[in-house]
């Protein structure tokens, strides 16, 4: 297997693909608290995760649950674990973790971790950050959270903006797993991880800017929900690519392509 570009460790979720009108009107006046991400403590998925969607071969196991209660600043929450290191960027964007319901939307506390290649990873702290709503319109922002992160890496002062979204993506009638699982009445949900990357280079005796990555979505996940269940189907992408500069030897991979798929496998939801 690849090494895995997509090492995650957030609170927050993902997913992608377009939505029915008719069922989304169905769900505007939702008020009950949503039930799709049951949080009974006991609760489990399991996931077959393909890190290389375009290269089939062995797929990896996650398995994530429901461990126990927790409480964040005077609030109850859900902590999420795994029963070994996932591989998915779901459950790693879990793990150990504070997830709570809240009506009909789902909120995340803790921190989106993103390594690709830096020797310290891009972390993302993240305060009840809204990753799924149950009667969101097709293309509602549910949540932002931006900031500027310094590193120094190789001597090479770092300058990193990032902006991190979740988009409601619209609905689905039916959707079949590749085993041929079928489930119904699919809600959507992005997520994308926007970066530049800048560093500071004398010329000429002169101080400049320089653009190691001009402003671009590095990650793009989708996630597919249902009711009673949770979480079905993952697909997340991982696109950049890197400027070239003159005599300077990058401290960061200078492209990286990848897509990786997370299916369901079981499941307890209570």
């Amino acid at each position: 297997m690849k090494k895995n570009l997509l090492i995650v460790s957030l609170s927050l979720l993902l997913f992608i693909s377009c939505g029915s009108d008719s069922d989304e009107t169905q769900v505007q006046g939702v008020s009950d608290p949503t039930t799709f991400l049951p949080l009974a403590n006991g609760n489990y998925w399991t996931y077959d995760v393909d890190n290389d969607a375009n290269n089939p071969g062995p797929l990896g196991r996650d398995s994530l649950y429901v461990a126990n209660d927790t409480v964040v600043n005077s609030v109850t929450y859900k902590k999420m674990k795994t029963r070994a290191i996932p591989t998915g960027f779901f459950s790693t964007s879990l793990r150990n973790n504070a997830v709570k319901i809240d009506q009909f939307k789902l909120l995340i506390n803790g921190t989106f971790n993103f390594d690709f290649g830096l020797t310290t990873p891009i972390s993302i702290a993240l305060n009840d950050f809204i990753f799924f709503k149950e009667n969101a319109a097709t293309n509602e922002v549910l949540s932002t959270t931006s900031g500027t992160i310094n590193q120094t890496i190789q001597n090479i002062p770092l300058v990193i903006d990032y902006k991190l979204s979740s988009v409601a993506n619209g609905s689905l009638p039916l959707y079949i797993l590749p085993n041929g699982d079928d489930y119904t009445g699919i809600r959507k949900t992005k997520v994308v991880l926007n970066l530049k990357i800048t560093t500071q280079q004398t010329i000429s005796g002169i101080p400049v800017t320089v653009t190691i990555m001009p402003a671009q979505d590095v990650i793009v996940s989708t996630q597919y929900y249902t009711g009673n269940t949770g979480m079905i189907y993952a697909n997340t992408v991982l696109n950049y690519q890197l400027n070239t500069i003159p005599g300077v030897t990058l401290p960061i991979p200078a492209s990286g392509n990848q897509t990786q798929e997370e299916f369901l496998k079981t499941f307890v939801a209570n």
